[in-house]
């Protein structure tokens, strides 16, 4: 393996992340907890054919600054450029989540059906599941058909915290 994806974990609010950046790119964020940890890690050596490291870099210091501004309700919209590593349909569905405006939510149903593939809701749900950059790419966003709040890899609490900050920063946004 000759390249490398710096990492360093991030205190937010709602748990601990796994940053990680892969030359110019954010190519992780996850969070610690989370119970495909392991196969993430797997995913993006094997993929970006690489070895973890822990350290800093420019792009996990943008990474911090992006995130502490979203966490205070200052910032809507991240700037940071991101590096999907997946096949091409988790990379159709990763970029679908980029879509989703803040504050808002979809269902899973109703995002198969935006990529033109109304049948894949179980494909597309295990597609978002596997989104190794979370709240960049947001995955909180799409919720059940129900309106329910289903799985998360933070876990359920971090995605109603996640879901509520942002609401709550749309309500008292002025028009």
């Amino acid at each position: 393996m000759t390249n490398t994806i710096i990492t360093r974990k991030y205190e937010s609010p709602c748990g601990i992340l796994l940053l990680g950046s892969f030359g110019d790119n954010l190519c992780l964020c996850d969070w610690q907890g989370e119970k495909h940890r392991g196969l993430v890690d797997k995913r993006l050596r094997r993929l970006l054919d690489a070895e973890l490291v822990e350290g800093c870099s420019e792009v996990i210091d943008r990474a911090i600054s992006e995130l502490d501004e979203y966490f205070a309700g200052q910032r809507q919209e991240f700037d940071i450029p991101l590096l999907f590593a997946g096949t091409d349909f988790q990379k159709k569905v990763w970029n679908k989540l980029l879509e989703i405006p803040y504050g808002t939510t979809i269902s899973y149903g109703e995002m198969a059906r935006q990529i033109g593939m109304p049948k894949a809701v179980r494909a597309l749900a295990n597609a978002n599941g596997t989104n190794s950059i979370s709240i960049f790419a947001p995955c909180h966003r799409v919720i059940g058909s129900n309106n329910t709040l289903t799985g998360y890899g933070g876990g359920l609490a971090a995605k109603e915290y996640l879901l509520n900050l942002e609401n709550s920063k749309m309500m008292n946004r002025k028009i």
